[in-house]
């Protein structure tokens, strides 16, 4: 008898449909055929033992499995429950009525128990796309796959549970159904952290907020203990809020590298990603033998947030300038090539030396101006040439530390933010891809940042006086625009210029020989 149950195959973001074909005939082997990986080859032993241990019978019959189509590599072990569930419709144990209604998958524990898979959100998308009545997952996936609207998703717990829906018997499993747009708006404004915990270094909030604003790059010089990392921490609070598109796009990344929560519908809050420097390359741009997002694909739509920088090894920041241009990143391997989505906020923290106190009031720098160099020499000029704004910051004194007040809230930096970049909307509704200040193209900053005979003087001065590299003569008008944006200043002024200028401290020659 052949039977065949519909499930999926997950590439990149995108599901693939496959079909386990089971046939039955006579003997005792068992054959499992279609390009399965080891975790696939495995199934037969965990179905024997979850089948008998729930008093249902396992046939004594030669069995083939085919999972078609069977050019695709089959990964994973979410082919559990559809292959037990065909091997006890062989022998009439379950009714064939309705299988062809249903897609499923399904990771089976020996008891029967259904386990988490990855990848459920993006098999509800297909699942839908192809038409299918409903959806059989692991009770941990429902709620991510239920926000898929005019689709039954139906969350087990048990192998039974599943064959008692597919008989028809009564109390069976119902769909779960979530209210995708009361919980993502509910939560978007949930936050721990905010800004108004950090006193003092208004200068640095200023920069993070023309960062937010216009989605630029930006990196943070100064000593340890000055509030880099805690500053960064707080940078999705004044963020604009994520769209439901973008929730959408966001929480399929997270649901095929399985990092999403049992309770989670929807990715509500942007991202916030913080990898160790010791990470590796395939670790932060995503691939593997088995294909999975990295770091910067799980901080998509967010922050990627690189603390320490130069302590990194130069191969894996080296990595970052494709994703950083083209903020989409190609895995291509032998067997394999997909792409994966990478439009993030790059911010990163540095020491402005080996010793971290170069320029400190309170202590003394113990190196050498060769060694200084040598230190910022691990960011390499292509690099830095992607990141917009330079952010110097001290330490604040315990005497002004305690005398300060709160400072001011993330709410209401928030409120400014969402108001320059509707500006940038308005301003690149025409341009598709474009969304903010960040990816103008040089053309557009002739026609949206043309600075005027004044700033134009002024932008001269500072690359002579100031040994301004050339590269950063985009990125200034590029921030001076996002600042103007801030202002509601419908042209780029001198002064816009020039507190642009002086977020480009990295790019002066002269960086080892003068103090902060």
């Amino acid at each position: 008898m052949l039977v065949k149950i519909k499930t999926a195959a997950v590439q990149g973001l995108q599901a693939i449909p496959v079909t386990a074909e089971v046939n039955s005939s006579k003997g005792v082997l068992f054959f499992l055929v279609g390009l399965p990986d080891n975790a696939v080859k495995e199934s037969h032993q965990r179905i024997v033992a979850a089948i008998q241990n729930n008093g249902y019978r396992f046939p004594t019959k030669a069995f083939t499995v085919n999972l078609t189509p069977a050019d695709l590599k089959k990964e994973g072990s979410a082919y559990d429950l559809p292959i037990a569930i065909g091997i006890l419709a062989t022998d009439g144990q379950v009714t064939t009525d309705r299988l062809g209604d249903f897609l499923m998958m399904g990771e089976l524990s020996l008891d029967g128990s259904l386990l988490p898979v990855r990848g459920a959100l993006p098999v509800a998308i297909m699942a839908r796309q192809q038409g299918y009545k409903g959806l059989i997952v692991p009770r941990q996936n429902v709620r991510e796959a239920a926000v898929v609207n005019r689709l039954e998703v139906y969350g087990a717990e048990h192998i039974a549970e599943v064959i008692d829906l597919l008989n028809g018997k009564p109390n069976a499993l119902r769909p779960t159904e979530v209210d995708t747009r009361a919980e993502f708006y509910q939560r978007q404004t949930e936050f721990e952290l905010d800004f108004a915990d950090v006193r003092g270094q208004e200068s640095v909030k200023r920069a993070l907020e023309v960062a937010a604003a216009g989605g630029h790059n930006l990196v943070m010089v100064g000593p340890p203990g000055s509030g880099k990392s805690m500053m960064a921490k707080r940078l999705p609070t004044i963020l604009p809020p994520l769209s439901l598109s973008e929730s959408l796009e966001t929480t399929q990344i997270h649901s095929v590298a399985g990092k999403l929560h049992r309770d989670t519908s929807l990715i509500a809050q942007r991202p916030f990603r913080s990898p160790h420097h010791t990470i590796s390359q395939v670790a932060l741009v995503g691939g593997g033998v088995n294909p999975q997002p990295g770091e910067i694909s799980l901080a998509h739509n967010g922050v990627l947030f690189l603390d320490e920088l130069p302590e990194f090894s130069r191969s894996v920041l080296e990595v970052l300038r494709q994703p950083l241009e083209d903020r989409v990143i190609n895995v291509s391997r032998a067997k394999y090539s997909v792409a994966y989505p990478a439009s993030f906020m790059f911010v990163a923290s540095m020491n402005p030396c080996p010793c971290g106190y170069y320029g400190d009031p309170t202590h003394h720098c113990t190196c050498t101006p060769g060694r200084i160099q040598q230190y910022m020499s691990k960011i390499s000029g292509p690099l830095l040439d992607r990141i917009d704004i330079h952010c110097e910051i001290q330490a604040v004194p315990f005497a002004q530390l305690s005398q300060m007040q709160p400072g001011e809230p993330s709410a209401a930096i928030r409120e400014r933010v969402i108001k320059a970049r509707k500006i940038q909307e308005e301003r690149f509704k025409s341009f598709k891809g474009i969304h903010c200040n960040a990816q103008m193209t040089e053309r557009m900053l002739h026609e949206f940042a043309e600075p005027d005979a004044a700033s134009l003087d002024m932008l001269r001065m500072a690359m002579e006086r100031l040994k301004l590299s050339a590269r950063a003569y985009s990125r200034i008008l590029k921030v001076a625009r996002t600042i103007a944006d801030l202002a509601g200043s419908e042209k780029v002024e001198s002064m816009h210029i020039a507190e642009a200028i002086g977020y480009r401290n990295l790019d002066r020659g002269d960086w080892a020989e003068r103090g902060i």
